[in-house]
């Protein structure tokens, strides 16, 4: 009777039921332990699934959640505020940015109301408030932000002259961007807030409409240059003319107050010389002769040193010892 082959595998050791058993449980709990909690970071919230269906949100911090994968985490960003740049993207931000050197004219082409082309880049800053609506509303979160904010710029862009879009409507196509972005982002319940839009670097297309911009936008420096000077020759020369009216104001105010004063005093002593005269005419006018007489011959004060305040001439130098009054040089003797 020939024997029969044995085919069953055989260990090089000894296998023990028990043994597998504890390892077997080992696994398990060491499976249920590293499952069972979850770290919420400062920025984030957390959305908890219990077999796939929303359960909880938990705020940052430690969690604990039923192992095995009963329970699934998802943090969620909702205190950090995002960017996401067009027509550009940043390689390495920093003080001394890296920019890529890709091209994404796709993005930043546009047409304006004119029918120009113009190449516009901008960023858009957002913050997520809600994160179930973000993971599970919709599909592909960023690129729904991306196209719905490219269309939104693209239709407000559209709506303006290239000129207005170089020029004073920058800031007002910031702010209905902004707005009109949460409107959509609501609309479709994304759980996203648009914090801020930002025109980065608007240019005409290249060639002639470049060229003339350019001469357009140097042309606006040097009128904003010649107003500043002109303020600046205003700001200096105004107060300088302003100051010396002022003191002109004032002298004449002065003189005006002097001949008031004076004529005041005139009349004053010219009311008390009346009044003394009617009480005796003849003395009074024997004094007023006397002070007319004192005034007419009271010597002035000699312009040089050889003028005299007398009428008779001390160097003798007329035939008659009287001062000569006709003549005209300094020296003595010198009569012509």
């Amino acid at each position: 009777m020939s024997e029969q082959d044995d085919s069953t595998p055989r260990f090089p050791f000894s296998v023990n039921g028990k043994a597998l058993a504890i390892v077997a449980a080992v696994i398990v709990l060491l499976g249920m332990i590293t499952t069972s909690f979850f770290v919420v970071d400062q920025t984030e919230e957390a959305v908890v699934l219990r077999l796939g269906r929303y359960h909880r949100t938990a705020a940052p911090g430690l969690h604990f959640k039923l192992p095995l994968g009963l329970e699934q985490n998802y943090n969620v960003p909702t205190q950090a505020v995002q960017n996401m740049q067009f027509g550009f993207r940043l390689q390495q931000p920093g003080i001394t940015p890296v920019m890529s050197q890709s091209d994404y004219k796709e993005e930043s082409l546009m047409l304006t109301g004119d029918l120009n082309i113009v190449d516009v880049e901008w960023i858009i800053q957002y913050r997520i408030t809600t994160p179930t609506d973000w993971l599970f509303n919709v599909e592909d979160q960023e690129r729904t932000i991306r196209d719905i904010s490219q269309s939104t710029v693209n239709r407000l862009v559209g709506d303006r002259a290239i000129i207005d879009v170089l020029g004073d409507e920058r800031p007002a196509i910031e702010l209905l961007a902004q707005d009109q972005m949460n409107e959509v982002f609501q609309g479709y319940n994304l759980g996203v807030t648009v914090t801020a839009v930002r025109l980065q670097n608007i240019v005409p297309p290249s060639g002639r409409v470049q060229d003339a911009f350019e001469d357009v936008n140097r042309a606006i420096q040097d009128m904003n240059r010649l107003i500043n000077e002109g303020r600046e020759a205003y700001n200096r020369e105004i107060p300088r003319a302003r100051g010396e009216a002022e003191q002109l104001v004032q002298v004449a105010r002065g003189y005006a107050a002097e001949r008031v004063n004076r004529a005041r005093g005139d009349a004053s002593r010219f009311v008390n010389v009346l009044r003394e005269y009617r009480n005796d005419p003849r003395t009074t006018r024997t004094r007023l002769y006397y002070e007319m007489v004192e005034d007419v011959f009271a010597p002035d004060e000699p312009k040089t040193e050889h003028d005299r305040p007398e009428l008779i001439d001390r160097n003798l130098s007329n035939f008659i010892p009287l001062l000569n009054m006709q003549r005209q040089d300094n020296t003595p003797g010198g009569a012509r």
